[in-house]
């Protein structure tokens, strides 16, 4: 099956989205390294401080007062989320991902690149029961810190190599929603539960009842954020169920429509997400000290075990599951891209960065702990974003392309 490779129209909400990620995952880079220098300064008390700092009142007995550290993390990641909700649904509904022949080696690559770090986190650390909670944080991809490794390739990077790295990790963001949703939801508050049920239903009915404009769903959003806090779901789920009641209107591959909401409130939110709350959000959970880290703290089993998920499980799962899906005609090859390059994507998928850190703070609340799975995410991640950086630059392209295009 030979089909035309898609490229992202002028203009298009995945152009901005590529571009604005490659430069916000830059400025994540920096956002991290500046929580490291701050939490191994002077000032890493006053640091500390900071994001323990009180400004707002209780919402829920479960969280407690609000911290800066608790606004980031469960209120500007609502956002955060609601952006990808909305890239998911646009994805599927008229993008690269909207038909099963353009579905295939994304979802079956983000399968096997989630499914293969679990089994290596558990085979490192499952012995300790305490720990087993932790499976989940190397199997999620950190796109914007990818995509911005990916930019400082320039050229060397075939525009295939970049849609298949964005399409995977849409992907891979669904199946970390989903685990975030089932996996680490503690008590239910129900009658919260069934209040954010009956916003959400009510948003639906806005969409059904074709009302266009952004503000009721705005709305109505922040309503269900707060509903959600209450019910004992963690928050940020409320980001991506309000993103799927935003009405959208398909453009098959056209440049995007002004007067859809889901586009102009996509393209809204990419440039304060990609430059402002994911970089707040690195610098918030980045930071830990490294005072009296030893080779034997590091070689530990909950940060080890994080780090080979990272950099060994995404690298096999992914690598390996595109090799099999071509080699068995299941799907094909990304265009213009040589083994070795689709190598060094899989490898760039191990940067677990922000969604690690994220899924690592639901799984262990103790600081002890808090600072492993920082060490074990910060490990795996600059190790994959090394080596994938290294095998990119150096591999050769394809000159040749014998096999059809995605």
């Amino acid at each position: 099956m030979i089909e035309t490779i898609k490229q992202p129209p002028k203009n298009s909400a995945l152009r901005a989205f590529l571009s604005s990620e490659a430069a916000g995952g830059i400025l994540l880079m920096a956002a991290a390294a500046l929580a490291m220098i701050f939490a191994n300064s002077p000032i890493a008390e006053s640091y500390t401080h900071f994001l323990n700092l009180v400004i707002g009142p209780e919402l829920t007995p479960k969280l407690g007062p609000m911290t800066v550290h608790l606004w980031i993390n469960d209120g500007l990641m609502a956002i955060f989320f609601l952006l990808v909700g909305l890239e998911i649904k646009r994805e599927f509904v008229d993008g690269h991902l909207s038909t099963w022949a353009d579905r295939t080696l994304p979802m079956v690559a983000a399968a096997a690149g989630m499914i293969v770090p679990a089994v290596i986190y558990l085979a490192v650390a499952g012995g300790d029961l305490t720990l087993q909670r932790g499976w989940a944080i190397p199997a999620a991809t950190d796109i914007a810190f990818a995509i911005g490794v990916l930019a400082l390739l320039g050229s060397r990077a075939p525009a295939s190599l970049k849609l298949f790295l964005t399409t995977v990790a849409i992907v891979d963001d669904m199946g970390a929603v989903a685990i975030i949703a089932l996996f680490y939801t503690a008590e239910l508050n129900m009658t919260a539960l069934i209040a954010a049920g009956g916003i959400w239903v009510a948003m639906m009915l806005l969409n059904r009842f074709r009302v266009n404009a952004l503000w009721p769903y705005l709305i109505l959003a922040a309503l269900l954020w707060y509903a959600t806090l209450l019910s004992g779901v963690h928050a940020t789920i409320a980001g991506v169920m309000a993103a799927f009641t935003i009405p959208f209107r398909r453009t098959l591959a056209a440049p995007d429509a002004e007067d859809s909401a889901l586009h102009r409130l996509e393209h809204g939110l990419v440039k304060p997400v990609a430059f402002l709350i994911v970089p707040i959000f690195g610098f918030a959970n980045a930071g830990v000290s490294l005072a009296g880290i030893s080779f034997a703290a590091l070689a530990a089993p909950l940060p080890l075990g994080i780090a080979m998920g990272l950099f060994l499980g995404k690298q096999l799962g992914i690598f390996t599951s595109v090799w099999l899906s071509v080699k068995l005609g299941i799907a094909a090859r990304p265009a213009h891209a040589s083994w070795l390059q689709v190598y060094g994507v899989a490898l760039l998928c191990g940067i677990g960065f922000t969604m690690s850190l994220f899924i690592g703070g639901l799984a262990f609340t103790g600081p002890d702990q808090a600072d492993d799975v920082k060490i074990g995410v910060l490990m795996g991640s600059l190790l994959s974003a090394i080596l994938g950086y290294l095998v990119l630059r150096f591999a050769a392209p394809q000159k040749i392309i014998s096999e059809s295009t995605i």
